[in-house]
């Protein structure tokens, strides 16, 4: 099992199901977890179904600067340090064509999954310790493309470079930086895109996305927190600006 004994990690987006699963995972493998999300009744529940003593959180819109450095002082005031950032708040938007898209809804995704990624780095960076690790959660929509999903493709692709500038600028402190891309998981993002793509016919959505999967299934949370953990951990200590798909061959056929 990967050994976290003394590190802190920061999760955003911790109230979500990969945010939660990875939380869960991070514990058992010694360390202490800072995890921030929207709602408080959400960080509750969730602190409440992890019930550990070393679990703390707060609640924090990731867009917001205020609130982005109130979260990260805060987890620096409750454990002393931070050694990991997983950077993974994220909104799915709608899925419509480009021309009928809202820009109210792009401005949004825009706002969390990149102005909200960016700057977490920008505020965690001063606070992480030499050696540490930074992992952003992007997708398989940030290596390929496809129709109806295009403010959120935009802003999974831009993740990936804000992490390969962070994994440049990041280096001469041995903090490394990388990406996760997930392919479609087994949760509540998923069930919305799956109504979004063909309203009434979810069912047969995931049965087709499933079949375009070499693996023949989605990811579940679990698989995706497994590779965090082991981009948050020593065992990757040479492995930074890297693009590390979790999805089951999905980006290779």
């Amino acid at each position: 099992m990967t050994n976290l004994t003394n590190k802190v990690a920061l999760i955003t987006g911790g109230a979500g199901a990969i945010g939660k699963e990875t939380a869960k995972l991070m514990l058992e493998a010694g360390a202490k977890v800072f995890i921030t999300d929207l709602k408080s009744d959400d960080l509750e529940a969730t602190a409440k179904e992890l019930n550990h003593k070393n679990l703390a959180f707060t609640a924090a819109d990731v867009s917001q600067e205020e609130d982005v450095k109130q979260y990260v002082n805060m987890a620096v005031e409750t454990f002393g340090k931070i050694d990991i950032y997983f950077d993974n708040a994220g909104i799915e938007g709608v899925v419509k064509p480009i021309e009928d898209y809202p820009l109210d809804v792009f401005d949004k995704i825009v706002a969390v999954n990149i102005r909200g990624v960016w700057m977490g780095a920008k505020y965690v960076m001063p606070h992480m310790n030499d050696g540490g690790s930074v992992i952003i959660t992007s997708s398989v929509a940030g290596l390929t493309g496809s129709p109806n999903a295009s403010a959120y493709i935009t802003s999974k692709h831009a993740n990936v470079g804000i992490m390969r500038a962070l994994a440049a600028e990041m280096a001469p402190r041995k903090i490394r930086v990388n990406s996760v891309h997930p392919s479609p998981v087994d949760n509540r993002m998923m069930r919305s895109l799956e109504e979004g793509f063909a309203p009434g016919a979810a069912a047969e959505v995931k049965k087709n996305l499933e079949n375009a999967i070499p693996l023949k299934r989605y990811a579940t949370n679990t698989d995706i927190a497994k590779a965090v953990i082991f981009l948050a951990s020593d065992e990757s200590r040479f492995i930074t600006g890297v693009t590390l798909p979790v999805d089951g061959g999905m980006t290779v056929v």
